[in-house]
């Protein structure tokens, strides 16, 4: 059976590539490999939520589902007072992701999880490119487990194609938070900002 991005122990052979991008004014290096989600650059999708996130987010912020660690980058180079934990099932990524993170002079600590399984506390912020391959049912908890883990008024920003599901997506966050919408739309992806 072919292994997905979320397989907590990827068996592919390597294939190391490393790249640079300009974001929020910043050269930022990263390093990937086989078996990672979008190994060959950073996801659209994720530079747009990125580039959505306001200015002056601050405090605790979760990257649920981090890879190896674009978004957790790139939220920091715009944000940098954020103090982000990286979370992800595949242990390959988030080795990456502690990788690139220091490569980029910057920190954020990294944890082992299948989805919130070992994530304690709660924060004013998630951000999340969910994994869609893995089925509505895996990311509707997702979304549910990350309600659990906000501070009241915190915020879970997403992104999702419409294609793969956005509108009915929205319509179960608009009910599962006290205010759900879509804050910005390109190519397709959908930027949805739900509070708590």
């Amino acid at each position: 059976m072919a292994e997905h991005y979320f397989t907590s122990a990827p068996t592919s052979g390597h294939e190391e590539r490393h790249f640079n991008h300009v974001f929020a004014g910043r050269v930022l290096h990263f390093a990937t490999d086989a078996g990672v989600f979008s190994k060959q650059h950073i996801d659209p999708g994720s530079e747009l939520l990125c580039s959505a996130l306001p200015a002056d987010l601050t405090g605790r912020v979760l990257d649920m589902g981090c890879g190896w660690g674009a978004m957790t980058i790139l939220t920091l180079a715009k944000c940098p007072s954020c103090q982000i934990t990286m979370a992800d099932v595949n242990e390959r990524a988030l080795a990456l992701a502690k990788e690139n993170v220091v490569a980029n002079r910057m920190t954020a600590e990294a944890v082992l999880s299948d989805g919130f399984a070992q994530i304690e506390g709660e924060y004013d912020a998630v951000i999340t490119n969910p994994p869609i391959r893995a089925g509505k049912a895996v990311i509707y908890k997702m979304f549910e487990d990350a309600r659990t883990h906000l501070v009241p008024g915190g915020r879970l920003y997403l992104v999702i194609r419409k294609q793969q599901g956005a509108p009915s997506a929205l319509k179960f966050l608009k009910e599962l938070y006290a205010k759900a919408e879509v804050i910005e739309r390109d190519g397709g992806y959908w930027i949805i900002e739900c509070v708590k």
